[in-house]
């Protein structure tokens, strides 16, 4: 094993969602989300069944024996916001609520902490109806879920994700239509990004209130490549570079939009961001891979976390050569990693919180012996104790994911999982990528003693 010696106290994880994994999409009160309404319009290319998923929600307790097994000190899974309250807004749904209860009080059990992510993805279909993150009035509906699932769990809980990928949501859902609720607007989408930034900071100072501590945010972030020397592909890749990363680090970390952003924004914008930007105890990176980024043109063939961009966009994507790729044809450039936290800390300095690592893995189909992923994560393991050795404050690592679940649109066909899952029989199968990852786990707990 050559993965590198990490700082005492590291804190080492495995992540999860609810809509990937819980199934029971309508069980004990739970509400339709905007990803159940999409799904159920064909939009899931291989036909995967979603309203199952990986039977979480009934296979919980074996999961978290999967996590007791790795050894991993946390569990990063996600709320769902129609399970706790069905329309959005309004009525609670006690059974909902209970059921997180019950998955919280069975990590402490495991000595496992809790980090639940408040929202991934899956908005109640009742509010996506009324606009989704369209509707400003969305992100005051969020606060009050927040709040809600906060008093029920703060006992328990001793950290706290609000949000995950803005970014996804606005350009997948909202600018693309590749994802749920499948709107086209291209730059007319920027209000879903503003709203979600709103949510997150009001979410904050929700679970503030319950008496919660030890918040943070779960941001997507990609070096950006420029794919030529000309000033067109500059312009083409500096605008892409804020679309997708500064857009939303901005607000939360300085409470200013980058430059040309602000006046694009709907609302109060000036005291949205004071609410924005309010104080984090730490920071989450996802990372997945670089992106590469020029002029637009006939060339740029290549896509958005694997769909395909359309044309009339001021910037052109291309494919990143000379790399090894994942089953979604994601580059595996585990120095990007590195660079994006460097990144991170050359921007932000001293106003970056300590950063969490909470999405990083790979989509590999190899049922058992799935090497390429232990390669995989083996070398970004050692590219982040490169960014830990140049200066950069990182505390943990979660990866993507403890076991396979429903990769949005592509279904079943893109596996990530440490664990395998048979969709027929819902049976789980530790992959030599778990036993790797909990020896891993073990060998920087000796050196801990040590």
């Amino acid at each position: 094993m050559t993965v590198p010696t990490f700082p005492p106290g590291f804190l080492w994880g495995a992540s999860a969602s609810a809509f990937q994994t819980e199934g029971a999409y309508d069980a004990d009160g739970k509400g339709p989300s905007g990803w159940d309404a999409f799904a159920a319009q064909g939009r899931i290319k291989d036909g995967t069944d979603t309203t199952r998923g990986t039977g979480f929600h009934e296979h919980y307790r074996e999961d978290v024996a999967l996590l007791a097994g790795l050894g991993a000190d946390a569990f990063r899974f996600s709320v769902s916001w129609p399970r706790v309250v069905p329309g959005g807004s309004g009525a609670l749904n006690p059974a909902g609520l209970d059921f997180y209860d019950r998955l919280v009080d069975e990590l402490c059990a495991h000595g496992i902490t809790p980090a639940p992510t408040l929202y991934h993805w899956d908005t109640p279909l009742a509010l996506d109806e009324e606009g989704g993150w369209l509707n400003r009035d969305t992100a005051y509906r969020f606060a009050e879920y927040a709040g809600i699932v906060a008093e029920r769990l703060t006992d328990r809980v001793p950290m706290w994700i609000t949000v995950n990928e803005p970014a996804e949501v606005t350009l997948l859902g909202y600018a693309l239509g590749e994802h749920a609720p499948g709107r086209t607007l291209l730059f007319d989408a920027l209000p879903a990004a503003h709203h979600q930034l709103l949510a997150h900071g009001l979410a904050v100072r929700a679970l503030r209130a319950a008496g919660a501590g030890n918040i943070g945010v779960a941001l997507s972030h990609s070096p950006v490549w420029t794919a030529g020397e000309s000033d067109e592909d500059r312009m083409g890749a500096e605008l892409y570079d804020t679309l997708t990363n500064w857009l939303f680090a901005d607000p939360v970390l300085t409470g200013r939009y980058p430059e040309g952003i602000a006046g694009l924004m709907p609302g109060p914008v000036e005291d949205d961001l004071e609410t924005i930007s309010a104080p984090l105890d730490w920071y989450g990176v996802n990372y997945y891979n670089p992106t590469l980024v020029g002029a637009p043109g006939p060339e740029a063939r290549a896509s958005f976390s694997g769909y395909t961009m359309p044309e009339g966009l001021p910037f052109g994507i291309r494919e990143i050569q000379g790399y090894d790729t994942t089953d979604f044809g994601w580059p595996v450039v585990p120095a990007g990693l590195t660079e994006t936290l460097r990144q991170l800390r050359d921007r932000f300095d001293d106003r970056l919180p300590p950063v969490y690592i909470t999405e990083n893995g790979c989509a590999v189909d190899e049922p058992v012996a799935d090497t390429r992923r232990i390669a995989y994560l083996e070398g970004h393991l050692g590219a982040l104790r490169t960014a830990i050795d140049a200066g950069v404050d990182v505390r943990g690592y979660f990866t993507w994911s403890l076991t396979d679940n429903v990769e949005w649109t592509e279904g079943a066909s893109k596996r990530f999982g440490l664990v395998h899952i048979d969709y027929e029989t819902l049976r789980r199968t530790p992959k030599e990528s778990y036993a790797w990852y909990r020896d891993v786990i073990r060998a920087q707990r000796a050196g801990d003693i040590g």
